[in-house]
């Protein structure tokens, strides 16, 4: 009933979001690989990365305006130009610099395009099968980037990567264009506002800018590192195949764990598991399967600090419109993360290799550290998990079926009562 109803009419959104994903995770892990092998310094290598999330966040700002103006089926077309322009540029002229302004303009243009396709989903969606249809975006999402890790085991020219990811952008365009589905109306966007998060949700914040840290670092400077070691780019292709699988497996059972025993625990969890993985990594990258094995755990705490972060900030929220302003706030902080990783670890890798994961667990333990510090929250003021996309648009926000309290309520587990005996006086269960 829920395929039929739900999900089959909008089959061709989900489509196109995985031709975009596949594209978006085959090029990000990529460009590294070939500016490494043109002889270029991690520490340009990391600029120019950057320049991708640069532009993600210019259209989280400045694209509403467009995609208001002209409609999303128009701004769905001129965004996916814009994005096989900057593709097909990577072969006319190898020039850092240039290079550098086509990431921007690939960063500005795929998450454009992900906040006309989230707002569609939105549109399309009902309060009962929102929370399942996030879910599918979800799974779709991380398979599909996991799909375009695979392509690059296969060891394809750099010619063939960049004609390969435009003809998966103009696949997803030609989805969208026969689409029969009405445009909906966008709504405008709240401002974004972290001194207001800083204030009723640090946690969030601090855990959403390490989130944005790692999930960066992890799709521009890692290719990097391992081709430094293994001078393979199969190598690279399961590693990060694998710790997006593993990424994309812990969602649930992480939700279901946070749900029943508190955001903060599972932040420390995700912080301290991270931070002794990377050491873990620095100490045993010689033995090949137990660095695919090591990347894969590392996957399932990394891809869990973003959502367990918005987890957090609805536990100090009242449902409501909130929600939707400090939801777009932490995607904007996960984006200052994304654009400041590639620059810190490319510095770091240019210096000396066996900093690079020492810098990733000093990150990641400093997180640790603080969600134990934190404030606890009571049973009865906790929200719910949501899974969330590894790059998602600002229009996700829309999306999150924790604005509907009912949604909430019923999808709360039942906590162990409370005792004057169990419970410590003056302190609340996490």
């Amino acid at each position: 009933m829920f395929f039929r109803q739900a999900l089959l009419p909008i089959s061709s959104l989900f489509i196109s979001i995985a031709f975009l994903a596949t594209g978006y995770g085959m090029l990000m892990t990529y460009i590294g690989l070939y500016l490494k092998q043109a002889g270029l310094s991690e520490m340009a290598i990391g600029i120019i990365n950057s320049a991708f999330f640069l532009g993600a966040l210019l259209a989280a700002v400045f694209s509403q305006k467009l995609i208001v103006n002209v409609g999303h089926a128009r701004s769905f077309s001129a965004f996916s130009a814009l994005m096989v322009m900057a593709f097909l540029g990577h072969t006319l002229h190898y020039d850092p610099w240039f290079w550098a302004i086509l990431r921007l303009l690939s960063g500005f243009a795929f998450y454009a395009l992900l906040i006309v396709l989230e707002s569609w989903l939105n549109e399309k969606s009902s309060q009962h099968d929102r929370g399942r249809i996030l879910a599918v975006y979800t799974v779709v999402f991380f398979m599909a980037t996991a799909l375009g890790q695979l392509i690059l085991s296969l060891n394809v020219t750099s010619h063939l990567v960049f004609v390969l990811g435009s003809v998966l952008v103009l696949a997803s365009l030609f989805l969208v264009a026969i689409t029969r589905i009405s445009q909906p109306v966008l709504q405008p966007f709240e401002r974004y506002s972290l001194p207001r998060v800083l204030h009723i949700a640090p946690l969030a914040l601090v855990g959403s800018i390490i989130g944005g840290f790692f999930v960066g670092g992890f799709y521009t400077m890692m290719p990097v590192f391992v081709l430094n070691m293994y001078q393979q780019q199969s190598v690279v292709a399961s590693f990060m195949a694998l710790s997006i699988l593993g990424g994309l497996l812990a969602q649930w059972p992480v939700g279901t764990l946070s749900d029943r025993y508190g955001r903060r625990k599972l932040l420390a969890w995700a912080g301290l598991f991270s931070a002794a993985i990377c050491l873990l990594l620095a100490l045993l990258a010689t033995q090949l399967w137990l660095f695919y094995l090591l990347g894969f755990l590392l996957g399932t705490s990394l891809f869990s600090i973003y959502p367990l972060s918005v987890a957090r900030a609805n536990d100090r929220l009242d449902h409501g419109k909130d929600l939707v302003e400090i939801s777009r706030s932490l995607l904007f902080a996960y984006g200052i993360g994304s654009f400041l990783a590639p620059l810190v670890l490319g510095a770091i890798l240019g210096v000396s290799g066996s900093l690079f994961f020492t810098v990733l667990a000093v990150a990641a333990l400093l997180l640790g550290v603080y969600a134990l510090s934190a404030e606890r929250i009571a049973n009865e003021q906790l929200s719910v998990f949501v899974a969330v996309p590894a790059a998602s648009g600002a229009s996700l926000a829309q999306m999150d079926p924790r604005q509907d309290e009912q949604w909430v309520e019923a999808h709360k587990p039942d906590y162990p009562e409370e005792t004057d005996a169990t419970k410590p006086a003056g302190v609340n269960d996490d």
